[in-house]
């Protein structure tokens, strides 16, 4: 059994990124692959692919630059790619803090 949540709150979902939840709920709304459930009370319910997807668009948005506009384009035009582009970064900055780590221990 995995330690991952099935879902999270609005709430945990802008701490994981650091950002007011206000912002997340503006990227639900203008990023159609966002779909978060709703409860009985209407409290939105993220699932790990709504985290993927928030980490696709903080990457492009927040530390690429992209304007909302173009992060819209390069994931309905280039998703598989843009996707991988991540997914190699995040790996490189694993690396990257792994090796530091082992630096200091030297």
């Amino acid at each position: 059994m995995s330690d991952e949540k099935l879902y999270y709150s609005i709430g945990e979902v802008a701490d994981m990124f650091q950002v007011n939840t206000s912002l997340i709920r503006f990227w639900e709304k203008e990023f159609d692959i966002i779909k978060p459930k709703k409860n009985k009370k209407g409290n939105r319910l993220f699932t790990q692919q709504d985290i993927e997807n928030f980490h696709l668009i903080f990457h492009l948005v927040k530390e690429r630059g992209f304007t909302l506009e173009g992060a819209k384009k390069k994931l309905k035009d280039k998703k598989k790619e843009t996707t991988d582009n991540f997914e190699v970064i995040q790996s490189l900055k694993r690396i990257k803090s792994f090796l530091l780590e082992l630096k200091e221990e030297l």
